[in-house]
């Protein structure tokens, strides 16, 4: 089964442009209830998942840096710690079970680095679910 069935577009996923302040991105997964979101960079490619652990080890390990401040941190400064690789818009549904195991979303790209949506780990498991088991 091809994975487009499963997509969520961009339109309708919360991500973070790689140009962002560290407080916009902080702000946006508050808002959303997020622990991680897609980055993006000016001209719509992924570029890596931001985390709630990147944002809190940055400002961890700089000095004198507080939520007061965060809006003078431009996110393309803070270290990812974790990269969710995306896969192709032409993958089959198989081919990205094994990479829902260690990321709750998988994002979704095409032939340019577009980024164009994701399919989320719930919408694996339910396709897992339902799928007849060889015997």
């Amino acid at each position: 089964m091809n994975i487009a069935f499963f997509l969520i577009p961009k339109r309708e996923v919360a991500y973070v442009k790689y140009e962002s302040t560290m407080r916009q991105a902080l702000e946006k997964m508050e808002f959303h209830r997020y622990s991680s979101v897609p980055l993006l960079n000016c001209n719509g490619q992924y570029v890596g998942t931001l985390t709630e652990g990147d944002l809190l080890w940055k400002i961890k390990n700089t000095p004198h840096l507080t939520f007061e401040n965060t809006n003078k941190v431009w996110i393309k400064d803070v270290p990812l710690h974790i990269q969710n690789e995306p896969i192709h818009i032409d993958a089959e549904m198989e081919d990205i079970i094994s990479k829902s195991m260690v990321q709750n979303f998988v994002p979704v790209i095409d032939d340019q680095n577009i980024f164009i949506g994701i399919i989320r780990r719930r919408e694996i498991i339910e396709y897992c679910a339902k799928k007849p088991v060889a015997v």
